[in-house]
């Protein structure tokens, strides 16, 4: 396996809630800070709240880089972070899924409700396809994520993917680990949508 380079920016897919366990706001404030010691850009939703506002605050608050991506319809809300300076305003959902992975060069999920379940399957869907070759990793902190780990290898076992798709995405548990993660991660080649047509 062969290492790729440090990325120079990562997309974080998360949640807005507030109302979750502080195991995943601080698992959101590590991972903030290990990108930043490496002075990686943060690509993210661009809202304020949840683990969102926590990985931007302890981004902001070591001087990292941070770009928020958010549609209109949030912004007239309030629904961004009014601290993140580099705030692209796009035109919808599609919009902002799509520039998530123009503008950086790995994809990390911390845990998320359905949102952050569409970006990260999305991002695994296009890779399968070939669309992009970033890194994918899935920080599944205190077991988050086992039930749609599972999904995925179930849809292995059942055909409905080939083996080598779960090569496509990277599971940790620790944020503390993510440098390595996306360091380490299989490489990954544009002619994928050969192999996915031939399951």
């Amino acid at each position: 396996m062969t290492a790729i380079a440090t990325p120079k920016a990562v997309v974080v897919y998360c949640a807005s809630s507030n109302h979750i366990h502080e195991d995943y706001m601080l698992g959101a404030d590590i991972l903030a800070e290990k990108l930043v010691e490496q002075n990686i850009k943060i690509v993210y939703g661009g809202g304020g709240s949840g683990l969102m506002g926590r990985l931007a605050n302890r981004a902001l608050a070591l001087n990292g880089q941070v770009l928020g991506i958010i549609p209109g319809f949030m912004k007239d809300i309030k629904w961004d972070h009014p601290e993140v300076a580099d705030m692209e305003i796009v035109a919808d959902m599609h919009e902002r899924k799509r520039r998530f992975i123009e503008q950086s060069d790995a994809i990390v999920a911390l845990p998320g409700g359905p949102g952050t379940f569409e970006e990260l399957f999305e991002a695994i869907t296009l890779k399968q396809l070939g669309q992009h070759t970033h890194p994918i990793v899935i920080i599944n902190i205190n077991g988050y994520y086992n039930p749609l780990i599972q999904l995925l290898h179930n849809a292995i076992s059942q055909k409905f993917m080939a083996e080598h798709h779960a090569k496509a995405w990277v599971v940790i548990e620790d944020p503390a680990d993510i440098i390595s993660a996306i360091q380490n991660a299989p490489p990954w080649s544009k002619d994928a949508i050969n192999s996915a047509a031939l399951l």
